[in-house]
């Protein structure tokens, strides 16, 4: 398809676009992966995002607009340099998360889904509180641009999101070193730097905690193993 005049959608986006359309058999299963792309280039879901989406997979603007608005992690204003999530599920909740969400809140001067700053510039923050991060045995933990730090205090949060806006990059507890907000989003949407070498070497980190894998290391000291699965016929 045609690219748009007068859109921040170039070219480069444009041929993106098209790459993400041909990795599926139906056009419209590229949706997902578009929306963090058209994120990559404004870091947010604009209208003009919503246009961009709607032409190249050829669906109804209504359509796009369906999933961008059902999915939080589509965001409809401006965010940050930075997207920090706080769990506030149940479990971090109880252990702090509520407290630290409530801090940060206060600390920057904004609340869920607001932005500390100008966004996109430098030290830009975007706070929201997230529904469960998948990571209990953990508890409290805050999320940047989607990387873990686990284990988190109120006086940490502070911290980290005090480095943040200083331009400091703190190393996550667990995964890929620390990046901005669009460049997740692009590595979201399918898109590595061309470096495959200095990427793996990125995203080399620890995936799993000590915590995490407790229960397994348990049942290997102590040999414990699964029950084996009945012979087909012989249930009931």
């Amino acid at each position: 398809m045609t690219q748009a005049p007068e859109t921040v959608f170039g070219d480069d986006v444009v041929a993106k676009a098209q790459e993400l359309i041909g990795r599926y058999p139906e056009s419209r299963s590229a949706l997902l992966p578009m929306l963090h792309l058209v994120q990559s280039v404004q870091g947010f879901v604009s209208r003009e995002g919503i246009a961009f989406c709607a032409e190249q997979l050829g669906l109804t603007e209504a359509e796009v607009s369906a999933v961008a608005t059902f999915y939080t992690m589509y965001k409809r204003r401006p965010c940050g340099e930075h997207l920090v999530s706080v769990c506030t599920n149940t479990l971090c909740a109880a252990m702090g998360g509520d407290a630290i969400y409530q801090k940060l809140s206060e600390h920057l001067g904004v609340g869920h889904n607001e932005t500390a700053g100008e966004p996109g510039e430098p030290g830009s923050i975007t706070l929201e509180h997230a529904e469960c991060l998948a990571a209990c045995d953990l508890a409290p933990v805050v999320q940047v641009n989607y990387e873990y730090f686990d284990k988190q205090t109120v006086e940490s949060a502070v911290e980290l999101v005090d480095k943040l806006r200083n331009g400091e990059r703190p190393k996550p507890t667990r995964g890929a070193e620390l990046t901005d907000f669009k460049t997740a989003e692009l590595q979201l949407a399918g898109f590595f730097p061309e470096d495959e070498e200095r990427f793996a070497a990125d995203v080399d980190g620890p995936s799993a905690a000590e915590e995490t894998l407790r229960g397994a290391a348990l049942a290997q000291e102590r040999g414990w193993i699964a029950p084996p699965m009945p012979e087909e016929g012989s249930r009931g």
